[in-house]
């Protein structure tokens, strides 16, 4: 079954020209064919307009669709047309590839004439929400932060904030220490990289280990390269002692660039401990089981591999590997009751996924996507948005919200909530809440929506206290009951 899209418009798709339709094939940007071969029908800015034979077109810009407005029937409309009503079938012109990337164009232009509607301002620091399920009061918890990546209680007064430049922050009952920690490796901070997670060990209280994942710089042929490492350590006092390496690919392996770390941790309360890499900017590696990056990995807490991993007995495969066909999947959470893992994975333009992380599983990337290429051109050596043998999302965003941490909630300030994933929105800079029964989409909320760079969150988690902590850009906020 095709995943449920998020977002459902109704337009209806009016006619071409049937000529030009036999005629033209696509050679570039699917904005510049659009200009070139359909804006004449459609106007210039998806606004409609008139047939040849002097007929209106409606908007596809509104919820005014004929033929069906999800996105298998927008596609359909496109490839097969209604030539009774003057719409030729587009399929001599376009691949089905193309025709995909259609599709995302014209769903970014809805989005955008519906954003356009809607007034958004920055969010203040303190605001009163309604929701479906529960209002809500956002406030300030702790401020004064530079891009917070993560954030792991460690006692119910006390907790530990990560900053992607590589500096952690002790906070003491909602008070930020005014020194980092000391005694943390060294981190690469370029681009997407930085220090990422922090978990700490479900036996924390007894052990006092915690976990940090971070772009680890090496040198290799004179060329800086990094990669995604995971370590673990004690606090004592202000310093991180008594370290230890758990995850560590082969320098060989490290790349260059500054994209897709991946870098989050799950502990499943049995010992294991989930970790996701993202290809690090190199769709090959997703499919190649003999590299680390594009694959969320499973080990010992202590890194040991389980000799029940699915790769564990394949000489040709890495025995850390879990799950593999990964982009760039910078949100991990594991359902409290049933222990179903989700992650939350980046698409390129348009694609964004949610997953539901079975072991052995190829999910795809970047033979299929449901996402477009950068420049508005189908994703190179992309084979459509299904294959046989490769998983399909839950459900996907278009257009992008670039979706980052993500959290179960299993407190008890908000009982409607529970088991609900909450998901951090980077580029949409948006609150979202996903009720989800297996590998189904049950429903979808936006909690709230920000405007300015200042409202990009991070990463979301529960406290024990009951209540929802964000990481915005510059502040932590912790969302209660409104009362």
């Amino acid at each position: 079954m095709r995943p449920t899209s998020l977002l459902y418009f109704t337009a209806a798709l009016a006619p071409f020209s049937l000529a030009l339709a036999q005629n033209v094939r696509t050679t570039g940007k699917i904005n510049e064919f659009f200009a070139q071969n359909c804006a004449n029908c459609h106007g210039p800015k998806l606004e409609g307009g008139m047939t040849p034979a002097n007929n209106k077109v409606p908007s596809l810009l509104k919820d005014e669709w004929l033929h069906g407005g999800d996105d298998e029937s927008i596609a359909k409309s496109i490839k097969t047309g209604y030539p009774e009503k003057e719409m030729p079938p587009w399929s001599g012109a376009l691949t089905d590839k193309d025709i995909r990337s259609m599709v995302i164009y014209i769903r970014e232009q809805q989005f955008l004439f519906k954003r356009g509607q809607i007034k958004i301002e920055k969010l203040p620091d303190s605001f009163t929400g309604k929701g479906e399920l529960h209002n809500f009061q956002v406030n300030t918890w702790v401020g004064d932060l530079i891009e917070p990546w993560s954030l792991a209680f460690l006692t119910a007064d006390k907790a530990i904030v990560t900053e992607k430049l590589g500096y952690a922050y002790l906070i003491d009952s909602g008070k930020r220490a005014a020194r980092p920690l000391i005694g943390l490796p060294a981190v690469d901070t370029a681009g997407q990289a930085g220090l990422l997670d922090v978990v700490p060990h479900p036996d924390y209280a007894k052990n006092g280990w915690l976990y940090f994942a971070f772009s680890d710089p090496q040198t290799r042929d004179g060329k800086q390269v990094s990669l995604t490492r995971v370590i673990r350590g004690k606090i004592r006092g202000n310093a991180l002692v008594d370290q230890q390496t758990i995850f560590q690919a082969p320098v060989d392996m490290y790349p260059t660039g500054p994209n897709h770390f991946g870098g989050r941790i799950v502990f499943d309360g049995k010992g294991h401990l989930f970790l996701t890499i993202g290809e690090r900017g190199n769709g090959a590696n997703a499919q190649n089981l003999g590299v680390v990056m594009g694959k969320v990995h499973r080990l010992m807490d202590d890194g040991r591999v389980p000799e029940d991993n699915p790769f564990a007995k394949d000489n040709k495969a890495l025995p850390s590997i879990w799950s593999y066909g990964h982009r760039n999947p910078q949100g991990l959470a594991m359902h409290p009751v049933t222990g179903d893992l989700y992650d939350l994975e980046h698409g390129p333009r348009g694609g964004d996924e949610a997953n539901l992380v079975l072991p052995g599983r190829n999910y795809g990337w970047p033979v299929i996507t449901w996402g477009m290429d950068y420049p508005g051109t189908p994703m190179p050596g992309s084979e459509g948005t299904a294959k046989e043998g490769m998983e399909q999302p839950i459900t996907y965003w278009l257009p992008s919200i670039a979706p980052c941490g993500a959290s179960f909630y299993s407190g008890d300030l908000f009982p409607k909530w529970k088991n609900h994933l909450f998901v951090a929105s980077l580029a949409a800079k948006e609150l979202r809440r996903l009720e989800i029964n297996g590998n189904k989409l049950v429903s979808q909320e936006i909690i709230f929506k920000g405007e300015t760079d200042s409202n990009r969150i991070r990463h979301v988690i529960g406290g024990p206290d009951g209540a929802l902590y964000v990481l915005f850009r510059e502040r932590i906020a912790r969302i209660t009951p409104a009362e």
